[in-house]
């Protein structure tokens, strides 16, 4: 594990490679799991604000689940979770034309409904945050559904860090991802 400032991070963010390739996989990740996507209370608290912005983008599905359910549950392990349709993809799944998985948040914010993008865990997937009492540890979730966003990474030569530069900025800070592209720097030259 490498350390910056109050995270630790897994080698593995500047070994692998990463870019999501969509037409692959077809989103994937927002209808496969256990549960749903982990939430932080204050983006429970952003969701139920805009809930009623984000809802004309919901299928009809989604926005049964949330009526019933709300925009969260509580998983096995005690975690906030994006509520789930019938145990399946996340009540905020939406699909385009071709039957790729999207989220609806993401497009009530791409439309100017709302000013909150995903939730933080959704947008830095692959990359897992544990919290490890006064730190994080930031790890890479290797999962076979992601295997054709590793030939496309590794084709492009991005890595995991790099792929996720906006969701570590948005989280972290940019003077924090400037220590990861030293970190980068240095252990391409050991």
């Amino acid at each position: 594990m490498i350390q910056v400032e109050n995270v630790l991070l897994s080698e593995d963010l500047f070994t692998a490679h990463f870019v999501c390739d969509l037409s692959a996989c077809k989103g994937a990740c927002c209808i496969e799991g256990d549960a749903g996507a982990p939430l932080a209370m204050e983006e429970i608290d952003f969701i139920e604000e805009s809930l009623e912005a984000i809802l004309p983008f919901l299928t009809p599905e989604g926005k049964k689940s949330i009526h019933e359910l709300g925009v969260f549950t509580v998983d096995t392990d005690g975690d906030y979770v994006t509520t789930l349709n019938n145990g399946k993809e996340c009540a905020f799944t939406t699909y385009d034309g071709n039957g790729t998985a999207k989220c609806g948040i993401e497009d009530a914010f791409r439309a100017g409904k709302t000013n909150f993008k995903k939730p933080t865990s959704c947008h830095l997937f692959p990359i897992r945050v544990q919290k490890l009492h006064e730190m994080e540890a930031l790890n890479y979730e290797q999962i076979d559904i992601c295997k054709p966003a590793c030939e496309c990474g590794s084709k492009l030569q991005v890595k995991v860090y790099q792929f996720l530069k906006e969701p570590l900025i948005n989280k972290y800070g940019e003077e924090w991802y400037a220590h990861l592209q030293e970190v980068d720097k240095l252990l391409s030259k050991s």
